[in-house]
């Protein structure tokens, strides 16, 4: 590594930790002024904030500040689209008021909705508030399905139109040049890295059938981690539904190219005595069809999650200690302890997508291969 792109990364962590900083003080009521009825001014206010920044949600919520006593919201709503009892309904999120509570009814023909910690119920006919059990669950109210825009949807959206106009671009330099010029300097070598160190080694002579798949996935994760260091609560690879998803694309692509020869090496293991043969042809079934999977979905999750977590609380450690030290002092602390964490997850950013990518390229060259029978 360079000295000038290891500056570069330091620059980037850098401006990345103090952009989390800042969007953390503005939720923070603007510094170490805190009022009462702040978000975030106790453990437990600082716990919800950190656990509402990782998850999905039906609006954009940029950051909060406070005026005369009052909260405002900086953002912008999305779709909510719905599917409920009286067919489908169809209205922007910020009719809900950034409310939360079910307290703020959203009324669309016949069918009234409330906003409950980012789940939108729908209640039974001639109700008009919600009724919780004793694990304040709402006894009166169900979910309608749910195909909203949310900040997710809109990251993958986002990230589809930038991978169209990068690859779009470096594939129009191709026809015209061999050499790209400009940004397809920077994705050539990218794609050459992938080709040569993913696909080749795990798939072998097959591989140009599956380098579209393993280029979108790779470029989607990368691109989707980097975007989500951003303080904007961009958390797409930490929704387990994405990941779930790109698992699944994994499962059906090895199994669509799987050979007669890959079978009857996972149902009948030639070289291995009868006797053992089913027991380990269950093993085998269980580790193609769930666990490898459920591994490539797993991993991705959990660790893009625990960085965001672990990253979101090393900026609040600075924001408890505002009382006891002055603005400066508590922004310093977050910035030295969210530093190092961040130049780590530009380092993870890309190593789960570069892991998830050979998982998937060595999952498809086993199940491509051609044994050699003696």
């Amino acid at each position: 590594m360079s000295i000038n792109t290891f500056k570069n990364i330091i620059l980037a962590a850098l401006f990345l930790s103090a952009f989390n900083i800042g969007f953390a003080s503005d939720a923070n009521g603007g510094g170490g002024d805190n009022k009462e009825g702040d978000p975030v001014n106790t453990p437990e206010e600082i716990n919800e904030y950190i656990k509402h920044h990782v998850k999905d949600s039906h609006d954009f919520h940029l950051f909060s500040y406070f005026s005369d006593g009052e909260e405002h919201h900086v953002g912008f709503p999305l779709p909510v689209i719905l599917y409920g009892e009286n067919g489908l309904s169809m209205f922007m999120s910020s009719e809900f008021h950034h409310d939360e509570e079910g307290k703020t009814i959203v009324t669309k023909g016949e069918s009234n909705f409330v906003n409950l910690h980012g789940h939108i119920y729908e209640l039974k006919e001639g109700e008009t508030t919600v009724a919780f059990d004793a694990e304040h669950h709402p006894t009166n109210a169900t979910k309608p399905i749910d195909l909203s825009i949310t900040k997710s949807v809109f990251g993958i959206l986002l990230l589809g139109a930038l991978m169209f106009l990068m690859f779009g671009g470096l594939a129009k330099q191709y026809r015209k040049r061999d050499i790209p010029k400009g940004f397809g300097r920077v994705l050539e070598p990218l794609v050459v890295y992938v080709r040569d160190e993913i696909a080749k080694p795990n798939i072998g002579p097959k591989y140009r059938k599956f380098m579209g798949f393993l280029m979108t996935t790779f470029f989607f994760i990368w691109i989707s981690n980097l975007l989500g260091l951003l303080p904007f609560g961009f958390n797409v690879t930490g929704q387990l539904a994405v990941t779930a998803a790109l698992a699944v694309l994994t499962l059906v692509i090895y199994l669509a190219s799987s050979t007669k020869d890959f079978w009857m090496h996972q149902l009948w293991m030639p070289g291995v005595p009868y006797l053992i043969r089913p027991i380990l042809a269950v093993i085998e079934l269980a580790g193609t069809l769930i666990i490898k999977p459920f591994s490539l979905m797993v991993r991705l999750f959990a660790n893009i999650t625990a960085g965001h977590i672990v990253l979101m609380s090393l900026i609040a450690i600075g924001m408890t200690f505002q009382k006891d030290m002055t603005i400066y002092g508590s922004t310093a602390l977050s910035l030295v302890l969210s530093l190092f964490i961040t130049l780590i997850e530009l380092l993870v950013a890309f190593l789960q997508a570069y892991i998830f990518t050979m998982l998937s390229a060595l999952f498809i060259g086993m199940a491509v291969e051609e044994h050699e029978h003696h």
